[in-house]
């Protein structure tokens, strides 16, 4: 089990305040919670991610008589796209989805149509626990607010094989060289697949320099100006990439797949544990290693929330609890925000 925890890996808004009442006592949510049945919504396409989940249900099974059933999506966005069409439909309690794991502009979109409940963590139990000084209160800049509870952290790498390739390249700049130097053998997960979009948000750091005005909204910004950079690094990568730049793979897996059949040099993933998974499973050699990009390092903390209309909130809320657990962290060995 260790093994399998550690192979995981991170504009102000009016909110409309959901209709559940919050519970001051703590001890009355979890009796609310007892025989509840929580549908979690995360992605899965990790089967390390998936037997983790797994055993947390488990646990919560056990202890706390909730039953935590994981829905597994291939992008978040399809639950949003769920929420939307029960809000609009007037499903304003009784919802289908109870739990999700979310960040980025999932977030966003999910917050700009009020469609969390909350604010929440905060009153968690496990909140005392979680690393305040990590950027907990901004989600790719949009702010929290207590609607969404961190789960972990997370680090865009780069996976190469050592001895066919021992000194990959350390910045975009080098990326563009060696693929002119290489062709057919560099390429990057199709957007707006999560890594492909996160290897883009990387590749306009790097082409940026970090510029400030990526932390605003783009009102603020020359949008053309600002991106123009990127076009044209991605117009030259195109031309030498893997497949003429006319195809790509769908996601991180079918990446390392590319990478163990000698196909591309370099797969993408956000898990820097990936490479040891993947290497216990037999999809990579031994002789594979992770490593980020010296500029335009992109890391994020992924996190967990509750719609507002979820039909189980408060096996919810104890659900995320426990995924807070300063004791699970410890004797379990997976380190995320506690």
């Amino acid at each position: 089990m260790k093994k399998l925890l550690s192979a995981i890996g991170l504009i102000p808004i009016n909110i409309a305040i959901a209709s559940h009442s919050f519970a001051s006592d703590w001890s009355t949510i979890e009796q609310q919670a007892d025989g509840q049945t929580v549908y979690f919504h995360a992605w899965g396409g990790s089967q390390e991610i998936n037997h983790y989940i797994q055993w947390a249900g488990d646990e919560l099974k056990s202890r706390y008589n909730v039953t935590l059933n994981h829905v597994k999506v291939s992008d978040i966005s399809e639950t949003t796209t769920r929420l939307v069409a029960e809000k609009a439909a007037g499903r304003n309690t009784g919802g289908s989805v109870d739990m999700v794991w979310i960040n980025g502009e999932n977030f966003k979109s999910m917050k700009d149509n009020q469609l969390l409940f909350g604010p929440f963590a905060e009153s968690l139990p496990n909140w005392q626990y979680v690393d305040k000084t990590l950027p907990i209160d901004v989600d790719f800049s949009t702010p929290t607010e207590g609607l969404e509870a961190p789960w972990g952290l997370a680090q865009l790498v780069f996976i190469h094989d050592q001895e066919e390739l021992n000194a990959p390249p350390t910045c975009f700049a080098q990326w563009l060289e060696y693929a002119n130097a290489h062709p057919n053998r560099l390429t990057y997960p199709r957007p707006p697949e999560f890594h492909g979009s996160s290897f883009l948000k990387a590749l306009l750091i790097e082409l940026t320099d970090n510029d400030e005005a990526l932390q605003k909204p783009v009102s603020e910004v020359d949008f053309d100006q600002m991106s123009q950079p990127l076009w044209d690094y991605l117009d030259a990568f195109h031309k030498v990439a893997w497949r003429g730049g006319r195809q790509f793979p769908a996601g991180t897996a079918e990446s390392i797949q590319l990478l163990d059949d000698g196909q591309i040099d370099i797969a993408i993933t956000f898990n820097p544990n990936a490479v040891y998974s993947a290497q216990a499973n037999g999809n990579l050699e031994p002789t594979t290693k992770a490593y980020s990009m010296q500029a335009g390092a992109l890391s994020n903390i992924h996190f967990l929330a509750i719609p507002w209309n979820a039909n189980a909130s408060e096996g919810a809320q104890v659900a995320i609890n426990f995924l807070l657990s300063l004791k699970r962290n410890r004797v379990k060995g997976y380190r995320c925000l506690g």
